[in-house]
């Protein structure tokens, strides 16, 4: 039979190229209960993207009131610009039983943690090497080499949180990554904390062993 669950808070983090972007994007094209937290952000708006799925922009001022009102599940500043998680919109998917993929670094992970912990799972992606890390960086030829250096001062800062994860996976074979994560998420949905309704379900095997 099937059982009422609440949905599952899944953050995947990783330093930049390390394969949290492809994980996620097979995660989502291939699993009908899982969307992705759409992020607030007070940057300009860039051709193309679209308010309310790539991201819900919004002014300073704006943020500072959600902030204030305690709207937001975390925060952080990026390059002079605020990025955060409504509160509102995750905790009704959560509630209806639906998944959510995070893409956050480890101050939003700690944020969350502190608010929401019983309902997240959370997953840091390590590469092989930074030799092969620095290659797919290069590899995407999306960035300039200045670009590149700043990411590998910032992924030696990011690993130094490796240990906050509930797992640590390497990514040298992206379809075992892909794998791994999937069955993380598939025992974390089987969690007894997340199965709203076995306790009723239980109360009425125990009824009917009364009604023999």
């Amino acid at each position: 039979m099937s059982f009422k669950r609440k949905g599952i808070m899944l953050v995947i983090a990783s330093p930049s190229g390390a394969g949290k972007t492809s994980i996620t994007r097979s995660l989502l094209k291939n699993d009908d209960n899982l969307t992705m937290s759409v992020s607030l952000t007070t940057r300009p708006m860039r051709k193309g993207e679209v308010d309310g799925k790539d991201y819900h922009f919004r002014s300073i001022d704006e943020f500072n009131k959600m902030k204030d009102a305690g709207e937001l599940l975390e925060w952080a500043k990026v390059h002079d610009n605020y990025y955060a998680t409504p509160k509102a919109q995750v905790d009704e998917m959560i509630k209806n039983g639906q998944d959510v993929i995070f893409d956050i670094d480890y101050q939003g992970t700690q944020q969350l943690y502190e608010k929401c912990r019983a309902d997240m799972v959370s997953v840091f992606i390590l590469p092989p090497s930074i030799t092969e890390l620095h290659e797919r960086l290069k590899g995407r030829a999306l960035d300039s080499d200045e670009v590149i250096s700043r990411r590998l001062k910032n992924a030696k800062i990011e690993i130094e949180h490796w240990p906050e994860y509930d797992f640590v996976l390497i990514n040298e074979d992206l379809d075992k990554a892909i794998s791994d994560v999937r069955h993380i998420l598939e025992s974390a949905r089987l969690a007894r904390i997340r199965q709203t309704s076995l306790s009723a379900f239980a109360k009425e095997l125990q009824n009917q062993i009364d009604e023999l």
